[in-house]
């Protein structure tokens, strides 16, 4: 389909970009217009399809980025309709770990590669502010076990951040629920901590497998109006309790909110903090390390470049 505008991809489109042709193969999620196809060299490649104000700022973010290798790479750019093309990897960790739990080898791997990426982009100004397992794509070595490529993927939320910002100014809602940090939870400024937040939670997920989250509010579902409170209840019995000091970043409204889930864990004796866990599935010294990541006050968490000198990635 070169040289027309669609208002849609299908299987068998033909498109043109800058330097290569493209044949559509396969939707890939039902939610959003992202396509498998294949180059004139039978190369699998990603479409992503969006408004071109959309991708303009995701175009800009991977250019910055570009020959990052632990960033998903843009190969291309499609006009007619306008898209990106991007490097195609086989799976996402959501999918990976909702079916197995991951060896602690290839958590490591995991953790380095999305901090060196997040590294990458606070250094250059910018937060991604969706870190989680299905943003993260991996492909296996020759003997489907272990990962020969990881990279953080999805750039189209990425935020350049003011490092001048008052800490009560509002920012817009990011992130899913679950992985969102307490500060945007409570809709406080955030910047580059809510990644390491993110990723913190994320580790926690691959490490139990099975799509478990350790921040999943039990009988809450996610479109409920209250599900953010419910998720900051959760965040705050497992690794709270705020601090007297987060007074100094959030003003009496939040404070209250803080106040409510921990008198309602308090009165419900629901504290269960991740700290002094001893599940079988997590060992102490990766306990350890993600404790650094999971601190509810965000300048309390170290930055991507400081948590990669931790002694966890060379026991």
């Amino acid at each position: 389909m070169t040289g027309e505008v669609a208002s849609t991809l299908a299987v068998g489109h033909r498109l043109r970009g800058k330097v290569g042709l493209y044949k559509v193969l396969e939707q890939l999620t039902k939610d959003r217009d992202v396509w498998k196809a294949i180059d004139e060299k039978a190369r699998p490649v990603v479409i992503k399809r969006a408004p071109p104000h959309l991708l303009s700022i995701e175009r800009e973010i991977l250019e910055i980025v570009q020959n990052h290798s632990c960033i998903r790479q843009m190969i291309d750019e499609i006009e007619s309709p306008s898209s990106l093309v991007l490097e195609y990897l086989d799976h996402n960790l959501l999918d990976v770990c909702s079916r197995k739990r991951l060896e602690g080898s290839d958590i490591k791997v995991v953790a380095r590669t999305v901090l060196e990426a997040l590294a990458g982009l606070h250094e250059n100004g910018f937060v991604h502010t969706d870190v989680k397992p299905d943003n993260v794509f991996i492909n296996y070595g020759n003997d489907a076990t272990r990962f020969r490529r990881v990279a953080l993927g999805d750039c189209g939320d990425v935020y350049r951040f003011n490092p001048n910002a008052g800490p009560l100014e509002e920012n817009h809602v990011i992130s899913a629920a679950i992985f969102r940090s307490p500060e945007a939870q409570l809709n406080l400024r955030w910047g580059p901590p809510t990644d390491i937040w993110s990723l913190g939670a994320t580790l926690i997920s691959l490490i139990f497998g099975g799509n478990w989250h350790i921040c999943r509010p039990a009988n809450v579902q996610f479109e409920d109006e209250h599900c953010g409170f419910w998720v900051l209840v959760e965040q705050v019995r497992r690794f709270g309790p705020f601090n007297d000091s987060f007074e100094e970043i959030a003003d009496a409204e939040r404070l209250a909110i803080c106040t409510g889930a921990t008198v309602y864990i308090q009165e419900n004796q629901k504290w269960l903090p991740f700290f002094v866990s001893e599940d079988d599935e997590l060992a102490r010294p990766d306990r350890d390390f993600i404790a650094r990541m999971m601190k509810l006050d965000p300048r309390d968490r170290p930055t991507a470049r400081e948590l990669l000198q931790d002694a966890w990635f060379n026991p």
